[in-house]
């Protein structure tokens, strides 16, 4: 290639630059096809994906992008480290920026470093979790965390997160949506959206009218169960959750049950919580659909059970939809209530691992910068010693040159006395 293909290298996240996990790539035409080839930074040779003798740091992959040998940089996926990347293929066209669906609401559910694939055609997200078992590729979405490499080239995507994050819950329900199922729902967007003239209680919606005031159903889901949930997450509070777009769509799955399913009242209330933002009102799909119009409608899509006054006993407020979606579910409240702790935990579980993660991080960094901070001194140390020797050499050779000086004098003075005394 004629430019290198990595604009700004600062884009790329810190926490891949750091890592010896870097090849370069070509392209090279294979059955006709164009094909990009990993190869060796500074050897040019052939580069695996399992062999790490093969790899180098960022530094050295990026010199060698500059010879005629590379095209551009690679990072490989090892078991050793919990990145995951995922690859969406033909998704975007690069003369208009249209996006389809599938990618736009993957790029915002992961909600992590996400950039514009080589072909320009794609896009490379890059998150931190653990790749569930199972097929890791479907269609135009592939998965991957160990023995591949991704293509990297630093044009980040503007409205996504310039940092790896971690997102294993978004993982894990994107990987069996996108590519465990063998079928996706291919059901009108009208029956998708949950309309309540279509909906049935095994199909995941209710066929009542729940008709409560806004006021009356926030005290009803505040008093429920679950209701020190509900009240965090109104007041704003994400804590428990890996994004913001992850505790919206929980807030959006606890109104779905309280209204019934009703996108009207789900819309108005959740303008009225702490979680709003103007990325609400953002269109995010190409359809024309807002982010907080989908994450609605996904909300509904979800929801197995919906609040219904007419049994007249408020015990089913147990249920939480953001925690225990599934259909087959146990129906008890006592099932309800593992499920919730069970997914609590697990929550918190996630949270200490990030946590943990995190301060080996800065323990690490803290190291380096004590080494760092040994060498300067020792250095520093060094030059003042050297210096030191300077001043006294110089300080000697002034003094030798003031004896010389000295012992002329003398000597011409005893010359003059002794030619006057011989006079």
């Amino acid at each position: 290639m004629s430019e290198p293909m990595v604009d700004e290298p600062e884009a790329i996240p810190e926490t891949l630059r750091d890592r010896d996990q870097w090849v370069c790539w070509r392209e090279e035409k294979r059955d006709g096809k164009p094909t990009k080839i990993p190869v060796t930074p500074g050897v040019g040779g052939f580069a695996s994906s399992t062999d790490p003798e093969t790899w180098t740091g960022f530094e050295a992959a990026l010199d060698y992008t500059e010879t005629e040998h590379a095209d551009g940089v690679g990072f490989v996926f090892t078991d050793d480290d919990p990145i995951v990347g995922v690859d969406l293929d033909d998704c975007r066209n690069p003369e208009t920026d249209d996006v389809d669906d599938t990618a736009l609401d993957i790029i915002d559910r992961l909600d992590s470093y996400t950039e514009v694939s080589p072909s320009g055609t794609g896009y490379h997200i890059l998150i931190t979790g653990t790749l569930p078992d199972g097929r890791n590729r479907r269609g135009s979405v592939e998965l991957y965390d160990t023995a591949r490499f991704f293509t990297v080239t630093g044009d980040h995507v503007e409205r996504t997160p310039t940092h790896v994050a971690r997102r294993q819950d978004a993982l894990t329900a994107i990987h069996r949506e996108y590519v465990q199922e063998a079928e996706r729902d291919t059901a009108p967007e009208s029956e998708q959206r949950g309309d309540a003239d279509d909906r049935s209680p095994t199909s995941g919606a209710v066929n009542v009218d729940v008709d409560l005031e806004d006021e009356d159903l926030l005290e009803k889901a505040r008093n429920a169960s679950n209701g020190e949930k509900f009240e965090r997450l109104w007041n704003g509070n994400t804590a428990g959750y890996d994004s913001q777009s992850e505790a919206d769509m929980a807030l959006c799955c606890l109104l779905a049950f309280w209204t019934g399913g009703d996108r009207t009242q789900m819309e108005q209330l959740f303008r009225q919580s702490g979680l709003m933002r103007e990325k609400w009102d953002e269109v995010h799909y190409a359809d024309g659909s807002t982010y907080g119009e989908k994450t609605i409608e996904r909300a509904i899509a979800t929801t197995s059970e919906f609040y219904d006054p007419a049994t007249g006993d408020d015990t089913a407020d147990a249920h939480d939809p953001a925690v225990d979606s599934s259909p087959g579910g146990d129906a008890g409240d006592s099932g309800r209530s593992r499920a919730y702790l069970a997914e609590k935990n697990r929550l918190l579980t996630e949270r200490v691992d990030e946590l943990e993660a995190t301060l080996a991080e800065k323990a690490e960094r803290i190291d380096t910068l004590e080494a760092e901070i040994e060498r300067l001194t020792e250095e520093l140390a060094s030059r003042d010693r050297e210096s030191g020797d300077s001043q006294e050499a110089h300080t000697v050779d002034a003094g030798e040159g003031n004896n010389e000086s000295e012992t002329a004098s003398v000597w011409g003075r005893t010359k003059r006395l002794f030619g006057s005394n011989s006079k």
